[in-house]
């Protein structure tokens, strides 16, 4: 039976990309997505994510690439700007399962310590959350077992009783493997579906 609903936030609840800064800064569209895919990469991205500070992994990705210097400082230093606002489909989701006052509401994201404050003052449906744990706090990310552990033990849940929802197939096989049922959030509308099946409420 579910009881607790674990959110992941980047590409369910909060449109982020880095090509909305990026675009700004390339002329031409390829250009700009070989850099993404060579320079200033996910597995780069992902090591902030996991606890690294910013500062640092921009002077080590700077010292293979100093020809991309002003590229690569703009990633953080222009961070804000990667935010394309609330996914408000899938945020009225997550308002309806709050007021039905029937299911815990937590957060696992992977997301660096230091740009996790910024989204935290600009959308205020975090607040309707139980608990949020992030992985550059706690230097662990998905889809380690581990930072699932963290969750659960954290907030006293029961893998069995949640549901997770998660825009990455990768989290997703992680999180079944460790007895979490899970969702792969493809867009609201079949979201909305597929809750409205599994916990037989209407949202």
């Amino acid at each position: 039976m579910t009881k607790n609903i674990i959110f992941d936030f980047g590409g369910v609840l909060v449109d982020w990309n880095p090509r909305y800064l990026y675009r700004k800064l390339f002329a031409d569209e390829k250009d700009m997505e070989d850099f993404l895919l060579s320079v200033c990469t996910t597995d780069w991205n992902e090591q902030q994510d996991e606890g690294r500070l910013l500062a640092d992994g921009t002077a080590a990705l700077i010292a293979y690439y100093p020809d991309k210097a002003q590229l690569i400082e703009a990633y953080y230093g222009r961070w804000e700007e990667m935010l394309g606002g609330a996914i408000e489909e899938t945020v009225s989701i997550l308002r309806a399962l709050k007021n039905s006052d029937q299911y815990g509401l937590y957060g696992l994201t992977n997301w660096s310590a230091e740009t996790f404050p910024i989204a935290l003052q600009k959308f205020d449906f975090f607040s309707l959350f139980d608990g949020i744990v992030v992985s550059g706090a706690e230097k662990l990310r998905k889809p380690n077992p581990a930072f699932y552990q963290l969750l659960l033990h954290r907030y006293n849940l029961i893998a069995q009783d949640c549901l997770f929802i998660d825009d990455n197939q990768r989290n997703i096989d992680a999180a079944i493997e460790m007895g979490i049922p899970s969702i792969r959030f493809e867009d609201a509308g079949k979201l909305h579906k597929t809750l409205q099946e599994k916990l037989a409420i209407s949202l």
